[in-house]
């Protein structure tokens, strides 16, 4: 099976990873940090606001099983991409919305998708398109925090919901 591999910054982490994790067709989903200027920071640098990276999943899919306009039609549905640097309660650079691209075929496709939400947005999209840069993995905590604290407060009152939100919208698309 090839693989084909974007990273998306829609808000905190554990919200886009929860709803990946999902998505049929879907085969990984690991949480990180990309795009600032700091090597290999930590969870409490990037929160810090100063190391200019965003809070991102790596998704990888089968293209054969959900093509990339399909994963990002998702990303659209579960986050704000209008607000800048901002998903609700969560406010910081780090939070902003963006997709970055590992080629330029996901950019030329990653455009198209832009145009058409911003669009029905009137416009007010602030999602940031660029190359994936200084990528590192988030720590071992973050990863499938959803899967392995549902009743977190966090979780349960925001993470959920967006999940829920995936599950109704993508019904067809939710692993069996």
């Amino acid at each position: 099976m090839a693989t084909e591999t974007i990273t998306l910054g829609g808000g905190c982490f554990w919200c886009v990873e929860a709803v990946y994790e999902r998505v049929r067709g879907v085969t990984a989903v690991e949480s990180g940090y990309c795009n600032g200027h700091v090597l290999k920071p930590s969870y409490e640098q990037v929160c810090g606001g100063d190391t200019g990276h965003a809070e991102v999943v790596r998704v990888s899919f089968d293209p054969a099983e959900i093509s990339l306009r399909e994963v990002l039609e998702i990303f659209f549905v579960v986050h704000d991409p209008t607000t800048l640097n901002r998903q609700g309660n969560d406010v910081g650079t780090q939070y902003r919305s963006g997709i970055y691209v590992h080629n330029a075929d996901q950019e030329k496709v990653a455009r198209e998708v832009i145009a058409e939400v911003n669009a029905l947005h009137k416009g007010r999209v602030v999602t940031e398109l660029a190359p994936e840069r200084n990528y590192s993995r988030a720590e071992d905590y973050h990863q499938h925090y959803f899967a392995r604290n549902p009743g977190q407060g966090y979780c349960a009152f925001v993470v959920a919901p967006k999940v829920a939100k995936f599950e109704k919208t993508f019904a067809s698309r939710v692993k069996g």
